[in-house]
């Protein structure tokens, strides 16, 4: 696992709990409102079943003590490979031709060269919690900085590394809508799963969509899957 990916998860970590302890953590208002319009188009990849099913579980710890929180179900838990246009409230799919965009990306993969993640441990943000992942080669690494490269030479509306340049493989999993009513317990679950073997996913699909800013199910459309 790369020492600096370690550095960067546990700085984010100990930054947050710090800013729950203190009541400086943010909360989200809008998932549940009818009035958010934001939506883009993401390059995704899903963990496996095995690896979800323990995410399910640590959840379900959490969820026992802060039952009002957002928590991912299973089938919008996913890590981002690259936003490509970020979420903005004005985007709407007909506005992009999206057969260029598949043909770009395709071009793009790697042949025959397996992504592996390893999900082990969670780090965390003032407004959420997230399952670390860490992937086995610098396959993925490659991959986002070719798409970088031929995406900024084209003429497609894109928004990569916009709001920040992606370097981790995190899985957000829990965010912040309510203040906290049982807090301490709510850390004391987290310091238990800090260093938890979610297990590996070998990633043999990624999936193009247009989506909404949470990426639930009921608003997302897959646009193509490739094969990696």
């Amino acid at each position: 696992m790369s020492a600096e990916l370690i550095s960067n998860y546990n700085k984010l970590y100990n930054d947050a709990i710090e800013k729950i302890r203190s009541d400086q953590y943010e909360t989200d208002d809008l998932i549940d409102s009818p009035l958010d319009k934001r939506s883009g188009v993401t390059l995704l990849i899903r963990p496996n079943e095995h690896v979800r099913h323990r995410i399910l579980k640590f959840l379900a710890a959490l969820q026992s003590i802060e039952p009002e929180q957002y928590y991912y179900p299973s089938s919008d838990i996913h890590v981002t490979v690259l936003s490509i246009i970020s979420c903005y409230e004005e985007f709407d799919l007909n506005q992009i031709a999206v057969p260029d965009y598949i043909n770009l990306i395709r071009e793009s993969i790697p042949s025959q060269k397996n992504i592996e993640i390893s999900f082990k441990g969670i780090t965390a943000s003032p407004s959420c919690i997230m399952i670390q992942g860490f992937p086995q080669q610098p396959v993925l690494d490659e991959l986002r900085n070719g798409l970088r490269t031929v995406f900024k030479n084209s003429s497609l509306q894109q928004s990569i590394d916009k709001r920040y340049s992606i370097q981790t493989a995190h899985a957000t999993v829990v965010r912040f809508t309510k203040p906290f009513t049982a807090k301490q317990e709510f850390i004391k679950v987290l310091e238990n799963f800090k260093d938890y073997d979610f297990g590996k996913a070998s990633i043999s699909e990624m999936e193009l969509v247009y989506n909404d800013w949470y990426m639930r199910e009921r608003f997302v459309k897959t646009l193509f899957r490739f094969k990696v």
